[in-house]
């Protein structure tokens, strides 16, 4: 083949069964194959959350959609304390258990699904923990009129774009008592300033509760940024280049790019 070593260095790729991360290894003997030194740390500290991390193990999930999210709260279930969400994803739950959420995201095909994923936390005794209010805007803009109300008793004209105080205090206490922290998502629009608090005081409350001895592991491309975008990451124990694959090695998936290596 013109060569003696095959080296995979790409995380983020490692959910695709591509011939660059999933055929090639497969023409070199195990100890010719390997992972690079960022593909490495990357495995090792996932699998420090999932399977080492002390508890308190908290998940931090925001984002736009809880069908993005499924397996990995199902999987998060049996391994996590608490599970805080944010984000769009946390009106379908609230629609889902009769609340008003006006204009806000919704899946309506996915109710039944927040419902059981509810009841499932419930009878597995972890906390899943929705905002209880909510900054809301009358239109998606940064120049929006915005007004702070719970999150299930949203106006028909406003929509949810970011977690409210009392939200923040509660999801804030929870991580500053965590002894392991994995954050996928944002809990608002951050990219508005007018809906980019939520998210910074839990990045701020991610931080602070890695200096006081947690490990933290922030991943998603959305998370990361907002992390870069405060200032944090060298406060944060460990930032995934991940994304998709990330997601998928929390949601308990076989990636085709390790599988290779490992095999």
């Amino acid at each position: 083949m013109g060569c003696d070593a095959y080296v995979n260095d790409a995380f983020g790729t490692a959910h695709r069964a591509h011939a660059s991360t999933a055929v090639i290894a497969e023409y070199f003997a195990p100890e010719h194959r390997m992972f690079g030194l960022l593909m490495a740390r990357e495995i090792e500290n996932a699998q420090r959350v999932l399977q080492q991390g002390e508890r308190p193990f908290t998940a931090i999930l925001g984002g736009a959609k809880v069908s993005d999210k499924i397996l990995l709260i199902e999987n998060l279930l049996d391994k996590a304390d608490n599970i805080l969400i944010g984000g769009g994803m946390a009106y379908t739950f609230f629609k889902a258990m009769g609340g008003n959420i006006g204009k806000s995201l919704c899946e309506e095909d996915k109710l039944d699904v927040a419902k059981d994923l509810l009841q499932q936390a419930k009878a597995k005794g972890v906390q899943l923990l929705l905002p209880t209010d909510s900054i809301c805007g009358d239109a998606f803009s940064n120049e929006a009129h915005v007004v702070a109300c719970p999150s299930d008793r949203i106006d028909a004209d406003y929509m949810g774009l970011d977690i409210g105080s009392k939200a923040i205090e509660a999801f804030v206490q929870v991580i500053g008592n965590s002894k392991t922290i994995l954050w996928n998502g944002p809990m608002g629009v951050f990219e508005m300033p007018n809906f980019q608090n939520g998210t910074r005081q839990v990045a701020l409350a991610v931080a602070a509760a890695g200096e006081k001895g947690a490990f933290s592991l922030v991943g998603g491309g959305d998370s990361v940024a907002a992390v870069k975008l405060f200032d944090l990451e060298e406060r944060i124990s460990f930032v995934s280049t991940g994304g998709g694959a990330l997601l998928e090695f929390f949601e308990g998936k076989t990636l085709p790019g390790i599988a290779a290596i490992e095999a």
